[in-house]
């Protein structure tokens, strides 16, 4: 009789929730890197070995970017349509040719030294965005690789049976294939919240946990595993109390999922009567579809970079049109706030030739980059504009620092609206147009800001970037980024307040918003439009159906007078808990 295996424990990054229970399929894809460098004098050969593969290639992820666009959305498709594009870039498959044909190399070798040296640029490159990309190259490198050789190994689209998967990484392409029938989740040995990884398998529903190191490398092929997507906890060879306790959760889990879909649509009302406005964050037409039924009141982010991203070169006004008009008209009338083109920093387009920056989230981006390129700040208000006489459309400009761009920008709106006036298009007689608050300086002079914006919408993630001077990216000072800072909790009183004031409305669209945590927080600050994503909506709307907000306002002062984000989140879990338990 085998004895039991003892359970062990270890833990990474959850990154898509959700307590899973199931055997390991443990995944090794095929390794370029194993490849033995060799030459061959029949270059003729190799250079169709090369174009039959990069076929193949091109056929294969054709399949998987209409499989990802049905199961995802266009927005996450965008990820394997740019390896397809690799494909056939000056910069990476031509110099696999020359190789061949100058130096006699085989077709792996080629392909493998080509792929090693672009992914080692991108490497190198300061933007986390772009040093994202080298996997993405890599990915496609491995899979044009595979095909040279015939590579014959197992592929994660054959599993029909309920797995965990465990990995040293996923890629995206392996990503998309997985199907939610089979696959309950998956463990990675490497990995981050922000690869595209993690957002896929969200996206997909899908449990993950990643950067769980070396404790992977014990686990077998059918190995029992238990991973908590949101805790990032894994337990291998679970014993039957560690089942048991799991089992309870899970559990719990479900009819969590089930009480928050009827929360879904009652509305986000105090237990005093005070109502405030969900909504959502958005950045692909298709995200809007279905955000009525799951709570949402209006779209307070519309993201309008990911239209950029996703094209090989400058979307036209009629293609931003037509995406911007499809969300104004899925909404139904229900307000849809767009933001401006906020590229830069971590997000790169390679057809505007951005020069390379030494800090670029303080740099050329957003606001700044569209005031330089008038047209084509013009060109997309423009399109907005036209968009609003299908809906409630509101216009949001990015990265604001003082008065001055303010003004610049809002002359630009001025004279797109002109234009289209002149041409006699249809436009919207009148439109909100209002800043975001990520910037400290913006906010410290909210008051005369107010005076002359329609809204203000508080961007949190850059806002705590900026006042707390920390690079939330780098793991040595990630402890210091926490919307909890006082100092970030004193500069969104200041600009409520500063809107209140003038008779203006203020919004969130950062995490803060998010996370029910902070819920009794903002509701005492007297935030009024909170912007979210679609996921996080149910939760948040049965916290604020929980709370009193005449309570919550003495608990917002309170907490103004505390000294550290540690201190105002420990009071924060306490006024909850009797808040529950009342």
């Amino acid at each position: 009789m085998t004895a039991a295996k003892a359970e062990e424990r270890f833990s990474g990054l959850g990154v898509s929730e959700g307590i899973r229970v199931g055997n390991a399929f443990v995944y090794k894809p095929f390794k370029p890197e194993a490849i033995q460098d060799n030459k061959s004098e029949d270059t003729q050969r190799e250079l169709e070995r090369l174009e039959q593969a990069k076929e193949h290639c091109q056929t294969e992820l054709g399949l998987l970017v209409e499989r990802a666009s049905a199961t995802l959305g266009e927005e996450k498709a965008t990820i394997l349509k740019g390896q397809i594009s690799f494909l056939s870039d000056p910069a990476f498959y031509p110099p696999m040719q020359k190789l061949i044909q100058n130096e006699h190399w085989t077709a792996e070798t080629a392909a493998k030294r080509t792929i090693e040296q672009v992914a080692g640029l991108f490497d190198a490159m300061a933007s986390e965005y772009m040093r994202e990309r080298a996997a993405d190259i890599r990915d496609v490198g491995a899979r044009l690789i595979s095909h040279i050789v015939g590579y014959q190994g197992a592929q994660l689209a054959d599993i029909r049976e309920q797995v965990i998967i465990v990995a040293d990484d996923l890629t995206p392409s392996d990503t998309v294939q997985l199907d939610k029938q089979f696959v309950l989740g998956f463990v990675t040995r490497i990995g981050g919240k922000t690869s595209h990884t993690a957002i896929l398998a969200s996206s997909l529903g899908i449990a993950a946990v990643v950067g769980a190191g070396s404790a992977i490398e014990g686990i077998s092929h059918g190995d029992e595993l238990v991973i908590d997507g949101s805790t990032g906890q894994c337990v291998q060879h679970p014993q039957a109390d560690t089942k048991a306790h799991y089992a309870v959760c899970q559990a719990e889990e479900a009819a969590e999922r089930e009480r928050l879909l009827t929360v879904a649509e009652l509305p986000a009302v105090t237990k005093d009567g005070f109502s405030v406005e969900l909504a959502a964050n958005i950045g692909t037409p298709q995200e809007a579809i279905g955000l009525l039924d799951k709570g949402a009141e209006a779209v307070g982010l519309y993201r309008t970079e990911f239209l950029f991203m996703g094209a090989q070169q400058m979307p036209s006004e009629d293609e931003q049109y037509a995406a911007y008009r499809e969300v104004a008209e899925t909404m139904q009338g229900h307000a849809v706030v767009i933001r401006t083109l906020d590229i830069g920093g971590d997000k790169e387009l390679p057809y505007l030739d951005l020069p390379a920056e030494m800090n670029p989230f303080l740099g050329y981006r957003a606001i700044r980059l569209c005031l330089d390129r008038r047209e084509l700040l013009l060109t997309q208000l423009r399109a907005i504009i036209r968009a609003g006489a299908y809906g409630t459309v509101k216009i949001m400009f990015p990265m604001i620092s003082g008065m001055e761009e303010w003004r610049a920008a809002k002359a630009l709106y001025e004279e797109a609206r002109s234009q289209l006036v002149a041409e006699g298009a249809s436009v919207p007689p009148a439109m909100e147009v209002g800043v975001m608050i990520e910037v400290p300086s913006a906010a410290l002079i909210a008051d005369r800001l107010a005076r002359e914006v329609d809204f203000f919408s508080i961007g949190t993630n850059d806002l705590v970037q900026y006042t707390v001077a920390v690079d939330r990216m780098n793991e040595k000072v990630a402890y210091l980024y926490d919307y909890f800072h006082p100092a970030v909790i004193e500069l969104i009183r200041t600009v409520i307040d500063a809107a209140a004031r003038h008779g203006k409305w203020t919004g969130m669209c950062g995490s803060m918003a998010g996370d029910p945590l902070a819920s009794p927080l903002l509701l005492g600050l007297g935030l009024g439009e909170w912007s979210m994503s679609a996921a996080s909506l149910p939760r948040v709307k049965q916290t604020i159906r929980q709370l009193d907000r005449s309570a919550c306002v003495e608990l917002a002062q309170r907490l103004l007078e505390l000294d550290t984000a540690a201190e105002v989140r420990a009071a924060l879990e306490h006024f909850q808990n009797g808040s529950t338990n009342r």
